[in-house]
């Protein structure tokens, strides 16, 4: 950059992913403390599902180790927790196929703490370096000029250090 140069000027590959589990907005952020301009939206309705709409069938009977009695088999994950591990993956995804296509150069995710795990589980290694920021808010619903108002009024530097 020269000295003349204004850093807002610069053009920064910049999405701030805002998600939960039926929803991630991709906002893209031209300048580090510009506005928000939505570029995508990924919709999941069976993360606004109840869990009994999710399964149809009752779980397995297993016999006692002892004993003549019988119950009922527990699931390892619930059927809405699957349901988020599976739109998690779906967002991971996007981000991966943007980034190997350089659409992205930074990223920010905003999620809520549960769904923040899922998806930085389910990030590769190439996301995951280019991830600048983390913020633990649920702000899906909202539009991406409250979503701005909630974020820090610089999303990023341009200057990278060495």
């Amino acid at each position: 950059m020269s000295c003349d140069e204004n850093e807002e000027d610069v053009v920064a590959k910049t999405w701030v992913v805002v998600v939960d589990s039926s929803c991630a907005r991709l906002l893209e952020a031209s300048t580090p403390t510009g506005p928000l301009v939505e570029v995508e939206m990924l919709d999941h309705p069976e993360g606004r599902m109840r869990a009994q709409e999710l399964t149809t069938d009752l779980p397995g009977r297993a016999f006692d180790s002892s004993g003549r009695g019988r119950h009922a088999m527990e699931r390892e994950v619930g059927p809405r927790q699957q349901e988020a591990i599976t739109f998690a993956r779906r967002v991971a995804q996007r981000l991966q196929g943007a980034a190997a296509r350089g659409e992205i150069e930074r990223i920010v995710l905003v999620a809520p703490p549960a769904f923040l795990g899922l998806l930085r589980d389910a990030l590769g290694a190439e996301v995951r370096r280019i991830v600048t920021a983390e913020l633990d808010l649920n702000l899906a619903k909202l539009t991406p000029a409250e979503i701005r108002g909630r974020l820090p009024e610089r999303l990023y530097h341009t200057l990278e250090p060495r």
